[in-house]
């Protein structure tokens, strides 16, 4: 549970920003609903993430026994990351800020028949458990945090030595405020108006840094939406949304 009095930086969250992603919860799911492009957006990156994951962990050609992964999703939301990866036979663990999101979350894991294990909790409390695991994945939650730095090193510190730090979120560019706000959330409404701070964008850099010393960057990729198919593909350029993935040494 939730307890915001607790312990130095138990306060990394922000109330609005769960109030806005609470009213989104029951629809994330929906691919004939109103955010169905972030529903595609979703399956892109999650492409993406398995990629790495099976690269760092498999055998030459051959994927890891994904049963022998434990992997921990901070900001879980509705669980389009977490469900997917458990449903490959990982142990995933999902948190979230948002109680709702967690409920939206357990329920439909539960109507798939997914074993996961969803937490209305922040990472901090997680750090205080003592708790590492295999992969830990921050996936566009990072610029909705009041104190950014702070999440990163939360994550990072929760990898277990030669595990997997995999993030996600938005370059701070010109080009994001174009096509990530005026154009996704004021023109097209593919996201509610008012979802994205431009301010609160990362840098590819300023995450490398924010990791530390311990991780080496392994991979990194932009995204890109295709507006006439309704695809998300990846691409070589940064300046939007972007993923990238670490190894921490062993």
């Amino acid at each position: 549970m939730l307890d915001k009095s607790k312990k130095t930086g138990g306060n990394n969250f922000s109330e609005q920003e769960i109030s806005r992603f609470d009213a989104l919860a029951e629809s994330w799911w929906d691919p004939q609903g109103k955010y169905k492009t972030a529903l595609e957006f979703n399956r892109a990156r999650l492409d993406v993430i398995k990629a790495q994951i099976e690269s760092h962990f498999g055998e030459g050609n051959l994927p890891p026994d994904y049963s022998a992964l434990s992997i921990i999703d901070i900001g879980s939301g509705g669980g389009l990351i977490s469900e997917p990866l458990a449903k490959l036979g990982a142990q995933v663990t999902g948190i979230d800020a948002s109680a709702v999101s967690v409920e939206v979350a357990k329920r439909h894991a539960q109507k798939n028949g997914v074993e996961v294990t969803y937490r209305h909790m922040l990472s901090s409390e997680v750090v205080e458990e003592g708790l590492q695991y295999d992969v830990v994945i921050n996936a566009e939650v990072v610029e909705h945090v009041p104190d950014q730095q702070q999440l990163i090193q939360e994550c990072a510190s929760l990898v277990k030595p030669g595990g997997l730090l995999v993030l996600a979120t938005l370059n701070r560019t010109l080009k994001s405020y174009v096509i990530a706000i005026v154009g996704a959330e004021y023109v097209m409404r593919y996201l509610p108006v008012g979802t994205h701070d431009w301010q609160k964008f990362v840098k590819p850099s300023e995450l490398e840094r924010w990791a530390g010393s311990d991780f080496t960057l392994k991979h990194q990729t932009g995204m890109k939406l295709n507006p006439f198919k309704g695809k998300w593909l990846t691409t070589s350029s940064l300046a939007v949304n972007f993923i990238q993935a670490y190894s921490k040494n062993k």
